[in-house]
């Protein structure tokens, strides 16, 4: 048997074809699969993306980003950047050209969205995460990326409750939270 490194995986994950309604990353050399999201979480992704003006940026649902010298290629729920900045194809955007990505939190997903992708985007030096969580009725800002690898983190950290108004700066925008849903009845978590 031949031993696989990280950066083997991530040609094992170029050639993988996930069935049908699956979401496939590549987080740190570990291919992570994930059942088709929940229509409340479809939504908020909708609602952020209708609030983003689409003649200065470009909003991408589901679209691979390439962190350099990882061996990731996360699938944000939603990815911003420039218009100018967007290629003209391929299935990877390279994380220098990300402005702002976002993931909204599933039951599943709380600790790759709140550990493992918040070590990952801020090691790609993508400016904004925006951590949409409809278990806990929160939003969480994380702007100013620090660091390398796996102890790369940001350095600022801003939690606004659902309903509430939230600045984002990068975008020259104030992101309406009051539409947003929530999960009834599923267990609270201890993040951020």
């Amino acid at each position: 048997m031949t031993a696989v490194d990280e950066r083997g995986m991530t040609k094992y994950f170029e050639e993988l074809e996930p069935p049908e309604g699956v979401k496939v990353e590549l987080l740190r050399g570990v291919i992570v699969m994930m059942a088709s999201p929940d229509i409340v979480h479809n939504m908020i992704v909708a609602d952020v993306q209708d609030q983003i003006p689409r003649q200065r940026w470009s909003r991408l649902q589901t679209q691979d980003v390439d962190i350099l010298d990882e061996a990731s290629e996360p699938v944000p729920d939603l990815v911003v950047l420039p218009r100018d900045l967007l290629p003209e194809s391929g299935r990877l955007l390279p994380c220098p050209s990300v402005t702002m990505v976002v993931e909204v939190v599933s039951k599943s997903s709380v600790h790759q969205d709140y550990v493992t992708k918040r070590s990952i985007y801020a090691a790609g030096k993508i400016p904004v995460y925006l951590v949409l969580d409809p278990i806990m009725a929160q939003c969480v800002l994380l702007t100013k990326p620090a660091g390398r690898g796996e102890d790369a983190d940001y350095r600022s950290q801003e939690v606004i409750k659902f309903g509430d108004r939230l600045p984002l700066e990068a975008l020259g925008i104030e992101l309406d939270t009051s539409d947003f849903g929530t999960f009834p009845g599923v267990r609270p978590h201890r993040y951020p």
